[in-house]
């Protein structure tokens, strides 16, 4: 009951409303910044809508067009672009916020590229955006554009955006009325970014390629513990950890992430690495840095070549906090950005020219800690529970700062990458996806028949439907094989700039490629069979006629009882071992050309 009343207290100071079901979330902790100034005061004509409702609320997607479109009709700097279709029908739409140079070059300036509400119940980087878009246009922060252009697309799950419910994320302060998590085909965007499902990702991933952005920001909010970090982020080579791109994580790392971190403690807000917990009920035992993979859009930048930041900012701070905090990271980019543009580009350059001959295709966590941190946290506490029957975490507002140790991640798979890969005809969704990622590919038009690398997947395993596929899971076999390409196929290279991508997407043993999301599932599929009255027979002339043979059969029967005790399992055995058996099931039908 104490907890209920003090939930109660709470949620009436920050003008919510409290339901017999609201979750009672842990005590806010009181705030003030520099930022603060950035909030239009009340009589301001381009208030913006989540200020105006002292950002208790967000718009919902027609009120945010509308105001857009009001605010680009003010001002030149401004344009609006529909990028896609949503499939509910809704426009994907970006703003670009560009000021002309006069008297310089024609070409076109380099593009920070921002998105918010991936996760359309995280939706602070809109709210944020439509205030510096504001203050760009109207306020005079046009100085931002000196060498950089913004393209900022304020709803990217659109649809989501729209399934809005107080209900949808219990873990989060505010706003009022959040959109749901997943799109309408109830597929989550920052696991998509390289198998591209959904036609929001096509489509982002299309204005991607055309913008070609020197700097990336996917805007987020994160739950999990309770801490005194506001805003917290991540990139692929922090402290020099794991950046595939190199020079790309480094100058995040050295360049970035002090300008940033100096730019927020200056208005009011506490930066920190992303906060990822092993164990949320412990959370002294450790926090990891993992290595993203290309489904999350850090891993798709990293493999891609494009400065990517993931901001998170923290769902238990109010959303005018975290709103502000968002703004000021967002502001900081652009200027960053414009200041070193010259830095970032020649980042980028070194990046797509470096050529791996291997990659890492899957990693475990380290056994030690890779280095530690003072951790800005909050006194916590244990209750019974009644309900759960257990001891139950419960944060206290009384500030703690401790030793909290990071651990990281240690190689487990590496492969070393062959001079190029062959997807047949058959696998045209393959051959798209590679075109949609930009991906150099030379077409055949005739076929042509090669010696290649190919694997088999044995002892298969399907997994529980995630993200719209059956995942597979499978120890992989290498074999040498002739194989004929018929035409329509294409030969990937390994040496181009998107060469780490492709690796990605068509190695056999990639966590995140073809074969792990099942995307060629005709190779699960064995056709014809043999009746017991043909393979028994032939099946006891073998074991009669080969010793060798019947010594394997023999320590297979004594090894697995239940094998043994299947007549089917083992006529099964003694078929895959003749030449009648389908010599192309759970072959993977992607070669590899080496050398």
């Amino acid at each position: 009951m104490r907890i209920l009343i003090l939930a109660a207290a709470l949620l009436a100071s920050t003008a919510t409303a409290q339901t017999p079901l609201e979750a009672p979330l842990p005590p806010v902790r009181p705030w003030h910044g520099a930022s603060e100034k950035l909030v239009a005061k009340p009589a301001d004509p381009w208030i913006t809508p989540a200020e105006a409702s002292g950002f208790v609320t967000t718009p919902d997607y027609a009120a945010t067009r509308a105001w857009i479109d009001k605010l680009v009709a003010a001002s030149p700097l401004l344009s609006i672009e529909t990028f896609g279709k949503s499939p509910q029908g809704r426009d994907l739409y970006a703003v670009r916020a560009h000021k002309p140079v006069v008297g310089g070059p024609a070409t076109p300036k380099p593009v920070v590229l921002v998105q918010a509400g991936i996760h359309s119940g995280e939706i602070e980087g809109k709210d944020a955006g439509l205030m510096l878009l504001r203050d760009i246009a109207l306020r005079g922060k046009d100085r931002l554009l000196d060498k950089v252009d913004l393209v900022f697309v304020p709803i990217y799950n659109v649809d989501g955006h729209e399934r809005s419910s107080p209900f949808n994320r219990p873990n989060q302060r505010g706003p009022k009325d959040m959109g749901w998590r997943t799109t309408a085909q109830n597929l989550n965007l920052n696991r998509d970014y390289l198998k591209a499902d959904a036609p929001e990702t096509q489509a982002m991933i299309g204005l991607i390629r055309r913008v070609d952005p020197i700097l990336y920001l996917d805007l987020h909010v994160t739950d999990g513990i309770d801490h005194r970090y506001d805003v917290t982020y991540a990139f692929s080579g922090w402290r020099g950890y794991y950046a595939r791109s190199a020079a790309i994580g480094r100058f995040l790392d050295t360049r970035l992430r002090p300008a940033m971190d100096a730019a927020l403690k200056r208005n009011g807000h506490i930066p920190g690495y992303y906060v990822s917990t092993l164990d949320n009920r412990e959370p002294e035992k450790g926090m990891t840095q993992d290595v993203d993979t290309p489904r999350f859009s850090t891993g798709y930048g990293d493999v891609a070549h494009i400065p990517t930041v993931l901001v998170e900012t923290h769902s238990l701070k109010p959303y005018r906090q975290r709103v502000l905090g968002t703004y000021v990271f967002v502001e900081e980019s652009l200027r960053l950005a414009g200041e070193r543009v010259g830095e970032l580009r020649a980042a980028i350059d070194a990046d797509r020219a470096a050529r791996p001959t291997t990659v890492t295709t899957s990693w475990k966590q380290t056994p030690e800690p890779i280095y530690s941190v003072d951790f800005l946290g909050l006194a916590h506490d244990t209750y019974r529970s009644p309900a759960s029957g257990r001891d139950e975490l419960r944060w206290l507002p009384k500030p703690v700062t401790f030793k909290m140790p990071v651990y990281g991640s240690n190689p487990d798979k590496t492969v070393t990458l062959p001079r190029a890969w062959w997807v047949p005809a058959t696998l045209p969704h393959v051959i798209d996806l590679l075109k949609l990622h930009g991906v150099t590919i030379e077409p055949i038009a005739a076929p042509r028949t090669l010696d290649l690398d190919m694997a088999r997947a044995t002892d298969p395993k399907l997994g529980r439907a995630n993200e719209g596929h059956i995942p597979l899971e499978a120890t992989i076999v290498h074999e040498r094989r002739r194989e004929t390409m018929p035409a329509g196929s294409v030969r990937v290279p390994a040496d181009q700039p998107l060469g780490l991508l492709a690796a990605f997407l068509l190695e056999p043993e990639s966590e995140d490629g073809v074969l792990a999301w099942n995307l060629a599932p005709g190779m699960l599929q064995r056709t014809e069979y043999i009746e017991g009255y043909a393979i028994a027979p032939l099946a006891d002339r073998m074991l009669a006629n080969d010793p060798k043979l019947k010594a394997e059969f023999d320590a297979k029967v004594a090894a697995d009882p239940a094998f043994a005790a299947d007549p089917t399992a083992r006529l099964q055995w003694f078929y895959a071992r003749t030449p009648y058996y389908d010599e192309r099931f759970l072959l993977y039908p992607i070669g590899r050309e080496v050398n």
